[in-house]
C-alpha cells in the first residue's frame, strides 16, 4: 500500500506495547503494507504473559478460546496441553506467532515510551523513549493491555521493611520461600491463583492479608491429549461460533429462564451441575437473570457461599472468606484450583485486615495491625493488582493531543471515548482494549478491535485522509450508550477495577463505566457499521 504523508515522518504507524494487542497489531499493519514499528518496553514480547510469572499463573478462559483465529495455519498447528493453559505455555504460543511470521523485525524491545505528543503543525505523532530517542509516525496504535500498571497498597511504610518484598507482576527470577515466615497482600484473582502454590512450599508460614473477600469457583483444570487436541481443532469453527455469539466471548451460553421462576429443586441441581464442570460455566452458563436481579443474585450467591463453607474447617474463617460486599457475578469471578481449602492448614493464618484490625503500616520486620499486633515477615508479596483499563495509558505514558491537552486533562471527569477506539483530541490515534470497548475474553476481544483498526487505517491510507479525530457529537453518544447499556446491571453498583475504582490509586474512587457492558455481538455490529459507512462519524481531512 505503501506510504503516505506531506511530512516527513519515521513509520506510517507506530505500536506502542508488543502484548497479544501488539503482536496481531503489527501482523495487520504488515497486511496493509505499511512501515510500523512496535516498541516495547521488555526485553521480549507477550505483554502479560511476559511480565506475570508467579506461581500458579495460568488464565482461566479454556485454551481453545484463548487464541486467534487469523491464521488456519497457526490453528492447524499449535497443541495447547492443558485446557487452562500455564503462563509459559501461553508466552510460547505468543512468541510461536511471532516466529512463524517473522514480527520480531518489526518489534523494538527495551524501548520503554515515555511520551507521545501530537505534532499539530506536522500532523504526526511525536514519540520519546526513556533513553530519550525520538519516533515519528502518521498514526499511533495503543497497545499495552488493561492490566498493565502494577499498583501498590495505600498502606505507609511499604519502603521501610527490610526483608525481601516484590509485586506479583515483577516476580524474581531466583526466589525461595524454604523455612520463610511469608505474607502475601491480596485475595484477588492473582492471589487467589498463587496462595495454594506457595502453601505447598516448605516455609514456616504464609499470613494471607484480606481487605475484600472475593468469591472464586472451581477451574478443574485438566491436560489435554493428543486425541482430545485433534477433537477440539475439529470443533473450532463451533467453538469459536459460541463464542461470537454470547455477551462475552466465551464458550458458554446464559440460561434465558428467570432463576425465582424455576422450582428450587430444580434450581439447586441445575446449579450443582454447573459447579462441577469446569471453567466460567458457573458464571457465564447460569441464569442470566442473577447478574440484574437482586433475589436473583442473593440466591445464587448464597449457594455458592455454602460451597465455601463446606470447604473451610474453621467455621469463623470460612465467614471472612464469604463476601459479603457484593453477590456473585458482580465482580470479575477468578478460578481457583484448593484456594478456599489452604487455609485448613496449620501454618496459614487469614487477616481479614477490615474486620479483624485493619493495616496500620508495614514496619521494618513485618506488618503493624491497628490492634498493635506486629506479625513479623520474612517477605512480603503484593498481589494488589493493577491500575486497570485506563492505568497504562494516564500514568504509564505522557499522552498529549491537540495543543499540548493530555490525556489525564480530557478524562478528568470520566473516561469518554468514541466507540472505544478515538478519543476526540487526539487525532490519528487508535486503542487497543481500550475502555468503552467490549472485552471478556481477551483475544476475541483484541482479534476485531486489531481488526477494526486496520479497517480504519487502511481506509485513511487509500483515500488520502491525513487526520481523523473523533467529533464531540460522537463521543457523546457513545460514552451516553455505555452509561445507558449499565443500568441495571448489579456490577455497576460495585467498587471495582470493572468500575474504574482503585482504592490504591489517588483519584480513582469514583464509579464510572471504563468498558462498555452491552453484548459483544452489538458492540461488533455497531463498530462494523460505522466501518462500512467510511468511518464518516469521524472527522476526516485530507
Amino acid at each position: 500500500m505503501g506510504s503516505i504523508g506531506q511530512m516527513e515522518t519515521d513509520y506510517d504507524v507506530l505500536i506502542i506495547g508488543a502484548g497479544l494487542s501488539g503482536i496481531y497489531s503489527i501482523y495487520r499493519m504488515r497486511e496493509l503494507g505499511v512501515k510500523a514499528r512496535v516498541l516495547e518496553a521488555g526485553s521480549g514480547e507477550g505483554g502479560t504473559w511476559y511480565w506475570n510469572k508467579y506461581p500458579g499463573c495460568r488464565f482461566d478462559s479454556e485454551s481453545y478460546s484463548y487464541h486467534f483465529t487469523f491464521s488456519q495455519e497457526v490453528l492447524d498447528e499449535w497443541d495447547w496441553t492443558e485446557h487452562f493453559s500455564p503462563q509459559p505455555e501461553t508466552l510460547k504460543y505468543a512468541q510461536f506467532i511471532t516466529d512463524k511470521f517473522d514480527l520480531r523485525r518489526d518489534m523494538q524491545f527495551n524501548t520503554k515510551v515515555k511520551t507521545a505528543h501530537w505534532q499539530n503543525d506536522k500532523t504526526q505523532w511525536l514519540l520519546t523513549d526513556s533513553n530519550g530517542k525520538q519516533y515519528s509516525s502518521r498514526f499511533l496504535i495503543t497497545a499495552m493491555g488493561i492490566l498493565n500498571d502494577p499498583t501498590f497498597p495505600n498502606i505507609p511504610g511499604v519502603e521501610d521493611f527490610k526483608g525481601e518484598s516484590f509485586h506479583t507482576s515483577r516476580w524474581p527470577s531466583q526466589w525461595s520461600v524454604e523455612g520463610k515466615r511469608v505474607g502475601i497482600i491480596g485475595t484477588g484473582a492473582t492471589a487467589i491463583q498463587i496462595i495454594p502454590e506457595i502453601a505447598k512450599l516448605p516455609l514456616k508460614s504464609l499470613t494471607v492479608f484480606q481487605r475484600t473477600a472475593n468469591w472464586a469457583a472451581p477451574l478443574r483444570n485438566t491436560k489435554i491429549e493428543a486425541e482430545e487436541m485433534t477433537e477440539l481443532r475439529r470443533r473450532y469453527p463451533e467453538i469459536m461460533k459460541m463464542c461470537s455469539d454470547s455477551p462475552a466471548g466465551f464458550c458458554y451460553a446464559m440460561d434465558t429462564r428467570k432463576t425465582m421462576e424455576v422450582p428450587e429443586a430444580e434450581r439447586l441441581a441445575f446449579w450443582e451441575d454447573l459447579y462441577s464442570q469446569r471453567g466460567f460455566a458457573k458464571w457465564f452458563g447460569a441464569f442470566a437473570d442473577h447478574l440484574t436481579d437482586r433475589e436473583a443474585n442473593k440466591a445464587f450467591s448464597d449457594f455458592n457461599a455454602a460451597k465455601i463453607r463446606q470447604r473451610v474447617d474453621d467455621p469463623a474463617v470460612a465467614e471472612k472468606l464469604v463476601p459479603k460486599s457484593h453477590g456473585f457475578g458482580t465482580r470479575r469471578v477468578p478460578l481457583e484450583t484448593n484456594y478456599f481449602d489452604v487455609y485448613n492448614k496449620p501454618n496459614v493464618r487469614l487477616v481479614d485486615y477490615t474486620a479483624d484490625s485493619p493495616i496500620e503500616r508495614v514496619s521494618a520486620n513485618g506488618i503493624v495491625l491497628a490492634s498493635g499486633e506486629e506479625i513479623e515477615l520474612d517477605l512480603i508479596i503484593y498481589a494488589t493488582g493493577f491500575d486497570a483499563v485506563t492505568g497504562a495509558l494516564l500514568r504509564g505514558i505522557d499522552l498529549r493531543g491537540i495543543d499540548g491537552k493530555t490525556l489525564n486533562d480530557t478524562w478528568e471527569d470520566g473516561v469518554k471515548t468514541y466507540l472505544g477506539l478515538f478519543v476526540k483530541g487526539f487525532p490519528n490515534m487508535a486503542m487497543i482494549m481500550g475502555p468503552h470497548q467490549a472485552f471478556g475474553n481477551i483475544p476475541r476481544s483484541i482479534e476485531f478491535a486489531v481488526d477494526s483498526v486496520g479497517r480504519f487505517i487502511k481506509h485513511c491510507m487509500e483515500n488520502g485522509i491525513m487526520r481523523a479525530e473523533a467529533t464531540e457529537e460522537r463521543v457523546e453518544y457513545w460514552t451516553d450508550h455505555v452509561i445507558t447499556n449499565g443500568e441495571g446491571q448489579l456490577s455497576n453498583e460495585i467498587d471495582s477495577w470493572l468500575t474504574g475504582v482503585n482504592h490504591n490509586v489517588k483519584g480513582k474512587t469514583k464509579r464510572f463505566p471504563v468498558r462498555y457492558t452491552g453484548p459483544g455481538p452489538l458492540y461488533r455490529k455497531t463498530v462494523n457499521d460505522v466501518a462500512d459507512r467510511g468511518w464518516e462519524d469521524l472527522s476526516l481531512s485530507k
